[in-house]
């Protein structure tokens, strides 16, 4: 016995079941080898190992003479020489692949947007504060105007309700039973466009089930049952998940006898039982249909009578194989023979009746059709990327209501470029026989075609795809090294639990967008009137101070976003990042909002002959009403009064308008450089306040419904 740290290339290794496989390693000799490699190849059943020879671009799955590290034996001994250590290893590699970091869709939007607010800022700035500087104005108040000015543009509260519509959404997933590993990812979340998805554990129930037991014609036999149920039940040699399954049936057994038994092996891929009932013996034999063919001579006619098997009866039973393979169930074959002895040989498997197939499948879970057809309603992709054989895919895609699945193998995956991949891709609705290494490659090339792209696996297979996806998905029964690459753990396995997480998800997308929409719109326009009038004006039209406590005030009820409730419009599609409609929201509604600013500008100057700190209420008070009121109309892309705004974000909005209009009046007015306005004006004010909001709330349904997100 050595450390498994000890253990270099060229080592030989003796294994025995429990062991687990220390490194990748070359078969020298085995005996009922068998080892569980679901971590790596997401296969449920163990693998059967031995020497030989496998092709070199072979499939993980494929290569019955190595063993894999990480994997561990079930049954049986073996001796075998290590080639690969450490890192060099499928699992090492696998494990590395952990250290890359990947910008996500979210990341790479909200640094576009913060290029695009910056250079609109650093312009603005620096033109307003060159022009004041040209027509002889203080230097220090222009400096001041245009630092506050550059202020007044700057999100400042972003990363503060960024953080909290995170924590609120990780709260609201944690109810839906996910937990969040990393808080940035729930906007990933809430953008994503593909899941992809392993098979087993996931869709299906990950056991192995005794489906059914046919005769030769293919018609259900109590017989065929009863003698399966013998033969797994009898047999004392290696525990395994198909003996399992048949033996959890509830099977009538009574009068029956083991005489007799010959272990399952490699060479003959059968296993034999010899039985006793009412003083006939009677050997049971399952195994591989073709091992299990190959000792038969006899089959029952329809009729019940013995025949002998023909060329063309053995044509038919292999077709009717091929036929139930495509099903997508795991046959075997299963004979029997009278013996006239109580003790048998090898030798004795001879001469035997077919007698029909078993069929075994890994079950889809009950809530998989339902929760599929849920994220298509939410337009969710649903891709299915395993590693089981096309057949056994393809079924299980037709199960979940796709009629014709188009499939791509891994073998042909292998031959295709990185374009023709991207155009094929997103046609695909099933990938099957796939490596570990070629399950990035398909991630990849969804991210490739503009696609927010979530991926949900447990195994150390699966590892690498997680960490690539934007939105990376473990569970809480899945290997370390999976839920350490995750940016999610479903406390479920079960793709119900991600449908809801993806709908908080997307309720903090839209709760966050709604504060990019508010800045870019409603706050540039404002701060692009102010520049404006200091130019036209013989004095500054704000304060720095004045402006600074408008930024203040209007940003208060942005804290509460979060906690706002989402229209179910938005929550049917996908969020996603576009700098285009971001750009135009901001023209649209930045000249809107300056129009009515300088609506206000010519009542205030022209019409009433205000100047100093009586105009500079007028304009402080329009600018921070008609903030506080964009936010209750661009919460919703409906007629704001058909949306109800969250309690918390109502409460907040009306405080702060209270506070607005109490300034002027308050003992810190004069410290504020502010003074109270006559009644007329006033009513002046609230005219252009109600005019600002039916135009907006009009204007908000009209660009919505004319520049798709």
């Amino acid at each position: 016995m050595v450390n498994t740290n000890e253990i270099v290339p060229g080592d030989i290794l003796h294994l025995r079941a429990g062991d687990i496989i220390p490194a990748d390693c070359r078969i020298v000799e085995s005996n009922e080898l068998h080892v569980n490699e679901s971590s790596l190849t997401g296969e449920s059943y163990p693998a059967e190992k031995m020497p030989g020879i496998a092709d070199e671009d072979a499939p993980l799955a494929k290569t019955l003479n190595c063993l894999w590290q990480g994997t561990n034996v079930v049954s049986g001994t073996g001796t075998a020489v290590a080639v690969y250590t450490g890192n060099d290893t499928v699992f090492g590699k696998i494990a590395a692949s952990l250290s890359d970091t990947h910008e996500t869709a979210f990341e790479r939007g909200i640094k576009q947007f913060g290029y695009f607010l910056l250079q609109i800022t650093a312009a603005l700035t620096l033109i307003i504060f060159a022009i004041n500087i040209y027509f002889h104005k203080p230097l220090l108040d222009s400096l001041l105007f245009s630092l506050a000015l550059a202020v007044g543009m700057a999100p400042e509260l972003l990363p503060a309700i960024m953080t909290v519509a995170m924590s609120s959404g990780a709260a609201r997933m944690m109810k839906k039973k996910v937990i969040v590993k990393k808080l940035s990812s729930i906007f990933n979340f809430g953008e994503v466009r593909i899941l992809c998805s392993d098979k087993t554990g996931t869709i299906t129930e990950g056991t192995v089930v005794a489906k059914d037991f046919v005769n030769v014609y293919g018609q259900p036999d109590d017989q065929v049952r009863l003698f399966a149920f013998l033969n797994a039940s009898m047999q004392k040699g290696f525990t395994n998940p198909v003996d399992q399954a048949i033996c959890a049936l509830n099977v009538d057994d009574r009068g029956y006898t083991k005489l007799g038994e010959i272990p399952y092996d490699f060479i003959r891929k059968r296993l034999s039982v010899l039985v006793d009932f009412e003083g006939k013996a009677t050997i049971i034999s399952k195994g591989a249909l073709a091992n299990i063919l190959q000792v038969c001579e006899f089959v029952h006619s329809q009729t019940g009578d013995l025949k002998q098997l023909d060329e063309k009866m053995r044509s038919d039973i292999n077709d009717r194989f091929e036929s139930l393979s495509k099903e997508g169930y795991r046959v075997l074959g299963i004979a029997s023979k009278q013996f006239g002895g109580d003790k048998m040989s090898r030798e004795d498997e001879t001469e035997m009746t077919f007698m029909g197939y078993l069929l075994l499948e890994d079950p889809l879970k009950e809530s998989s059709i339902s929760s599929i057809k849920r994220l298509g309603e939410m337009q969710v992709q649903f891709k299915i990327i395993t590693g089981d054989n096309r057949y056994a895919a393809a079924h299980i895609a037709q199960k979940l209501g796709i009629s014709q699945p188009q499939i791509l193998t891994g073998d042909q995956l292998n031959q295709m470029s990185p374009e023709a991949l991207l155009n094929r891709a997103l046609k695909t609705d099933v990938f099957s026989e796939i490596e570990p290494h070629q399950k990035v490659r398909i991630v990849k090339a969804f991210q490739a075609a503009k696609q927010v792209v979530a991926y949900i696996g447990d195994g150390i297979n699966d590892v690498a795809a997680i960490n690539a996806a934007d939105a990376g998905i473990s569970t809480s029964n899945a290997v370390d090294a999976a839920k350490q690459a995750a940016d999610f753990v479903l406390l479920e396995k079960d793709l119900s639990v991600l449908a809801d997480g993806i709908q908080e998800g997307r309720k903090s997308f839209v709760n966050s967008m709604k504060y990019i929409f508010i800045t870019t719109g409603a706050t540039f326009g404002n701060m692009f009137s102010v520049a404006a009038a200091s130019l036209l004006l013989p004095f500054l039209p704000m304060l720095p101070k004045q402006i600074l406590l408008t930024n203040f005030i209007t940003d208060l009820p942005a804290l509460a976003i979060a906690s706002d409730n989402v229209d179910q419009q938005q929550l049917a599609s996908p969020g996603r990042w576009n700098m285009r409609l971001i750009r135009n929201f901001m023209i649209v509604f930045g000249l809107h909002s300056s129009l009515f600013d300088f609506l206000t500008f010519y009542a205030l100057y022209f019409h009433f002959r205000l100047t100093g700190a009586a105009f500079r209420t007028g304009w402080f008070l329009e600018s921070v009403i008609t903030e506080l009121l964009i936010l209750l109309v661009i919460r919703t892309k409906v007629s704001f009064f058909k949306s109800k705004p969250g309690n918390l974000l109502l409460v907040i909005t009306v405080i702060a308008l209270i506070l607005a209009v109490y300034l002027p009046w308050s003992p810190a007015a004069f410290a504020l450089g502010l003074t109270g306005i006559e009644g007329q004006q006033v009513l002046v004010l609230l005219g252009i306040l109600a005019a600002y909001m039916i135009t907006a709330d009009w204007l908000k349904v009209w660009f919505f419904r004319f520049n798709k997100a």
